[in-house]
């Protein structure tokens, strides 16, 4: 099963970027849709956005309120997604996770279909 880890959380000042990492380890990347995650204090958990697997079609996915600011890829043959965050405001201060899911494309944005959550990476954004 694939295991991932996060890395490149940090403090940013308002308008300021960052760039998330969420590498997996394990066999078969290429099987997995890889979801990143947020969750801010006192708030349930969600989606920012998927990259589908290459056999699914490999689209990527945003949430609506990201549009236009961040934006993922996938390397597969580094095992890796990358999120880049722009223009980020003290809303986007979070708990940042990625997740891997093997879901019907119907069924990706189901939070309970994903598994093998890495340790997440905080990021905080200073106004």
């Amino acid at each position: 099963q694939v295991q991932l880890a996060e890395s490149g959380g940090g403090s940013v000042q308002t308008g300021g970027s960052a760039r998330l990492s969420c590498a997996a380890s394990g066999v078969n990347f290429r099987n997995y849709h890889i979801g990143w995650f947020r969750q801010a204090p006192g708030k349930e958990r969600e989606f920012v956005g998927i990259a589908v697997r290459p056999g699914s079609g490999g689209n990527v996915y945003l949430k609506d309120s990201v549009k236009g600011r961040f934006t993922i890829s996938r390397d597969n043959a580094k095992k890796m997604v990358t999120l880049e965050m722009n223009n980020l405001s003290p809303e986007d201060t979070a708990l940042y996770s990625c997740a891997a899911s093997q879901a019907a494309l119907s069924a990706i944005w189901r939070l309970e279909m994903y598994f093998s959550w890495g340790q997440g990476t905080q990021v905080t954004v200073s106004s």
